[in-house]
């Protein structure tokens, strides 16, 4: 990690983080609540945050991590994995479940989850193409001194199929588009987000 960086991803971040069945269940209450996080408590941003609750809760029981996968993240030594995110967040309910299947198969895995519009200065080191993009996942040495990998906010594939959206919608409206890609999720079955992240852990354990 550069300079600035390291100053901030302090220890106080980390022990100030939500655990994944924390913020899990915030996300739950907030839904039932007809609440969510962050300045936006639209009627639209409500309804991301109880749709999310319900997938959270699907992949929470269905996830599954690959043989390959599960062998790599066992032979892990001990660090961090932050996730910067958000309630109603459509990208991070499909993705922060299997996340968390990682880890529960290391216990020197440590998981914290902050959320981006509380923590600004640590999201703007983290941008994607210059945007607040989340889910954001920062894997780091427990003395906080080296970064593994960085990932998000979601699968290549999805990336792709949002720029050439942007260039060219062809007709197809934003809640069609958005409707595809929980479609894709449903049918990927986080397949394309464990081979990206594989990648990135083993050209982590490489370096």
């Amino acid at each position: 990690m550069l300079d600035h960086q390291l100053e901030l991803i302090s220890p106080e971040l980390i022990q100030s983080a939500q655990t994944y069945p924390e913020y899990r269940d915030m996300v739950i209450r907030l839904a039932s609540e007809n609440k969510t996080t962050g300045p936006n408590q639209s009627e639209s941003y409500v309804g991301y945050t109880q749709m999310g609750a319900q997938r959270m809760k699907r992949w929470d029981k269905t996830s599954k991590v690959g043989p390959e996968m599960t062998e790599l993240v066992k032979s892990l030594p001990p660090h961090y994995w932050l996730v910067l995110t958000e309630a109603w967040c459509g990208d991070a309910a499909q993705t922060i479940p299997y996340m968390n299947k990682l880890t529960e198969l290391n216990p020197g895995i440590e998981m914290r989850l902050i959320l981006r519009d509380e923590n600004p200065e640590v999201m703007d080191a983290y941008l994607t193409n210059g945007a607040r993009s989340i889910p954001k996942l920062i894997a780091f040495s427990k003395d906080l001194r080296r970064e593994f990998f960085t990932w998000g906010p979601k699968p290549q594939f999805l990336l792709d199929r949002q720029k050439a959206y942007k260039l060219d919608p062809k007709g197809i409206s934003p809640q069609e588009f958005t409707e595809g890609t929980h479609l894709w999720y449903a049918r990927d079955k986080n397949q394309s987000l464990e081979k990206e992240l594989y990648q990135l852990i083993q050209e982590a354990s490489n370096s």
